[in-house]
């Protein structure tokens, strides 16, 4: 029995740990914040609370004192108006608000000159705070009601909104180093493209003219007909790799066309075991495409649904219209692909071959979606069974 062992890459490895390194740190630093902010706010209510207690006591003193000492009656009313904050209403025993001037602090006048509007504050009050009890010897005793100032109102959504602020911005960032990267590899697949039309370029030129060579002493073979067709599409894959990283023009329109004459040339160059089938409607389909770039999409597909079924199967290209929308469709009776891989599938770099680049999907996606203003996903996929790829074109 065989067993393979798979050794893992030590720079992904390090990549993933520094990914959840920097996500760690940065959840601790949002959390210190949000806890610190906290903290803050509690001091600052527990301070409020003791304030409203030396108010309390103030009043106290104040009522009870029966031979007043100077310094003392100038210290109370400074205790009494120094609070331009915290809102206060002090009310009897029966909880009726006292209207004498300095038992009611910070309470805006429609308020407090409204009974019913003052009655619901002093609930809205009792509700936040148990009102502190001022007991006096005779039983008139008097409550204070109070609440939050208006700045610790505000402080207390405080950590939450930093909470907020400082995820939008790790949102933000990370859309931005992910479009940056998708920019990156959009410039970098471009550069090769070109290269690689280059590169071709120059042998294919020789090739053209002992083309013309060789027709000359045998103008009537059919190999030299064939390699002349072979020729050409070499020529057509040279001009679709020059177009990447530039917006082609879209003067063709006969889809039905370049969809027939495509199913034509490939029908003749793959395993004669696929059984390959073409579904045309009887009415011809009119669209403005690029049939240079529009037929390196339909042959990846194609060439992908054979590799896919090892070059034996079922294989079907439908041109139709449906909805509004006209629908190109491949499908084949291949391996299939499960739901991770079809996730992945136009992500450049991936491939389900062992010898394969990834680059087919993801150059056909930005044929489809960004020169055409289409879409092209995997309509169906089972494991085992094939799977159809759809591209899909809006009419207007």
């Amino acid at each position: 029995m065989n067993y393979k062992i798979q050794l893992l890459n030590p720079s992904k490895i390090l990549s993933k740990i520094n990914r959840w390194f920097v996500f760690f740190v940065m959840t601790l630093l949002v959390v210190g914040i949000v806890l610190a902010t906290t903290q803050v706010v509690n001091y600052l209510r527990k301070e409020e609370i003791k304030r409203i207690n030396l108010l309390s006591k103030s009043i106290k003193i104040q009522k009870e004192l029966t031979s007043p000492d100077p310094a003392i009656l100038d210290l109370l009313p400074e205790i009494l108006n120094i609070n331009s904050t915290i809102p206060v209403i002090v009310t009897d025993k029966n909880k009726i608000p006292i209207p004498d001037e300095g038992y009611h602090r910070n309470i805006p006048d429609n308020i407090w000159k409204n009974p019913q509007k003052l009655k619901a504050l002093m609930q809205k009050m009792e509700n936040s705070y148990r009102p502190f009890e001022i007991e006096f010897p005779d039983g008139n005793n008097q409550f204070v009601y109070y609440d939050n100032s208006a700045l610790l109102n505000n402080l207390r959504y405080t950590p939450y909104l930093l909470g907020l602020i400082i995820l939008g911005y790790f949102l933000f960032s990370f859309w931005f180093m992910k479009t940056l990267k998708k920019t990156d590899e959009g410039f970098l697949w471009a550069g090769l493209a070109k290269e690689t039309a280059h590169q071709i370029g120059t042998p294919l030129s020789s090739m053209i003219g002992w083309m013309e060579v060789m027709k000359l002493d045998n103008p009537q073979s059919e190999a030299i007909t064939e390699v002349e067709k072979d020729i050409n599409r070499l020529k057509t894959i040279s001009e679709r790799f020059s177009k990447i990283g530039s917006v082609p023009e879209l003067n063709d329109t006969n889809l039905s066309d370049t969809v027939l004459q495509n199913y034509e040339y490939l029908k003749k160059r793959i395993s004669t075991k696929v059984n390959f089938q073409i579904s045309m409607p009887k009415e011809e389909i009119w669209i403005n495409h690029n049939k240079i770039l529009m037929s390196w999409v339909i042959e990846n597909l194609v060439k992908n649904a054979v590799d896919a079924m090892k070059g034996n199967g079922q294989l079907e290209i439908s041109l139709y219209e449906k909805s509004k929308n006209i629908i190109i469709d491949c499908k084949d009776s291949g391996c299939g692909m499960t739901s991770k891989q079809t996730r992945n599938v136009f992500k450049p770099g991936f491939s389900t071959k062992k010898r394969g680049w990834g680059l087919g999907l993801s150059l056909a996606k930005r044929v489809i979606n960004e020169y055409h203003k289409g879409e092209i996903k995997i309509a169906q996929s089972e494991v085992g069974k094939g799977s159809i790829f759809r591209i899909i074109f809006k009419t207007k």
